[in-house]
C-alpha cells in the first residue's frame, strides 16, 4: 500500500502547486543548452574555416556559348610566390587558347571567303575570330586575388558584303595581270590550274582576310595536285604542288593595283622568270602564305582565267564602285 501512496501523493502535491518548480525545470529542457550551443558554434567555425582554406579559383569561359573552357587556381600556379613566374604561366595558357596545341585547335581561326559556286549559288566560308591574348592575360590576373569568370575576348569579323550587290560585281575589271608558263610541263600546269580554279569567283568584302593558303588548301596527291619542281633553300627539288607560286604570285601582282594592305608576303630564294624581281609572293602550306586585307572600302570579286601556258587573274567589282579604286 504505501508504494502505491507515494506517487498519488506525488500527484496530489502536483496538482495544489507543488511541482512548479520540478515543471519549470522540466521545460527548460526543450531549449538550447549552454552545451548545445557550443557544438553549434563549434560546426560554425568548422564551416568557416573550411571556406576560408578553400583555394581561390578562376574559370575561363566562351561568351558564345557560356560554356566552361577550363579553370585555375593561381595558388598552385605560383601566384604568392612567384609573380612573374605566375604571369609567363598564363601568358603561355592564353597563347596555347588562341593559337592551339599539338592536340588541340585554338580559338584563333582564319578567315574562309564566300565563293560563287559553279551554279551561281554562294559557297559560305567561315568568319575571322581572333582571341586578345594581352586582354585574356590582363583578365585572369585582375581575377587571380578573389577569383571568378573571365569571358574569352574573342572578336569576330563576318565577311563585308551585300548580297543585293553579288550580281553585280563582276561588271567592271579594275586590276589584272597575267603570266606565263611552259604548258608542256605537264605537272607544274596541273598545279597551277587547280589553284587559280580554287580562286575564281571568291567575293572579297570590305575590310575582308584574304589567305592564299586557306583558300587553295593543302596541296596533295588526293586533291589531284602532282609533283613539279619548287624551290627549297635556294634549290630545286621536286615536289607536290610545285608551281602554285606562279598562281600567288600572279594574284599579288593583280591584287597591288589596288592598294589593299599586305599582311604576309615573302620572296623566293632564287630568282623566279615569271614576274619581275621583287615581286614575287612565294607560299609553302602551313609555313608561308600570301595574306592581304581588303581596305579599300569597296568589294571586289576575284577571277581567274586558265589557258596552256597562260594564267590571268582579273578583279572586278561593280560599276558603283569603280571610281572607289580608281581614288584609291
Amino acid at each position: 500500500m504505501k508504494m502505491w501512496m507515494i506517487p498519488f501523493v506525488l500527484v496530489s502535491a502536483c496538482l495544489l502547486g507543488g511541482c512548479q518548480e520540478k515543471a519549470s525545470s522540466l521545460a527548460d529542457l526543450d531549449q538550447e543548452s549552454p552545451l548545445d550551443v557550443v557544438l553549434e558554434n563549434d560546426v560554425d567555425q568548422e564551416e568557416e574555416n573550411e571556406q576560408q582554406i578553400q583555394p581561390v579559383r578562376v574559370t575561363i569561359t566562351d561568351p558564345r556559348t557560356l560554356e566552361l573552357v577550363t579553370s585555375i587556381t593561381p595558388q598552385d600556379l605560383a601566384y604568392e610566390t612567384d609573380f612573374d613566374l605566375y604571369q609567363e604561366k598564363i601568358q603561355e595558357l592564353a597563347k596555347q587558347l588562341a593559337r592551339g596545341t599539338d592536340t588541340s585547335s585554338g580559338y584563333d581561326q582564319t578567315m574562309v571567303l564566300d565563293k560563287i559556286g559553279d551554279d551561281g549559288q554562294i559557297i559560305k566560308g567561315n568568319p575571322r575570330v581572333i582571341l586578345k591574348e594581352s586582354e585574356l592575360v590582363e583578365k585572369i590576373l585582375a581575377a587571380s586575388k578573389d577569383g571568378g569568370n573571365v569571358d574569352l575576348p574573342l572578336y569576330v569579323t563576318e565577311s563585308n558584303y551585300k548580297s543585293e550587290d553579288i550580281p553585280f560585281l563582276d561588271e567592271v575589271t579594275i586590276a589584272s595581270f597575267t603570266t606565263y608558263f611552259k604548258a608542256s610541263d605537264i605537272g607544274r600546269s596541273k598545279n597551277i590550274e587547280l589553284s587559280a580554279n580554287a580562286l575564281d569567283h571568291i567575293l572579297v568584302g570590305d575590310g575582308d582576310y584574304f589567305s592564299f593558303n586557306t583558300m587553295v588548301g593543302e596541296r596533295t596527291e588526293e586533291r589531284g595536285y602532282q609533283p613539279a619542281l619548287e624551290i627549297i633553300n635556294q634549290e630545286y627539288v621536286m615536289g607536290i604542288g610545285g608551281g602554285i607560286c606562279q598562281t600567288s604570285s600572279t594574284l599579288f601582282n593583280a591584287v597591288d593595283q589596288l592598294g589593299v594592305k599586305m599582311t604576309e608576303r615573302h620572296h623566293h630564294s632564287l630568282s623566279i622568270g615569271y614576274v619581275p624581281a621583287g615581286r614575287d609572293a612565294t607560299v609553302s602550306y602551313g609555313t608561308l602564305d600570301f595574306k592581304f586585307q581588303n581596305s579599300s572600302g569597296a568589294p571586289f570579286l576575284i577571277r581567274t582565267m586558265y589557258l596552256d601556258g597562260v594564267l590571268t587573274v582579273e578583279i572586278r567589282t561593280a560599276q558603283k564602285y569603280e571610281a572607289m579604286f580608281n581614288e584609291g
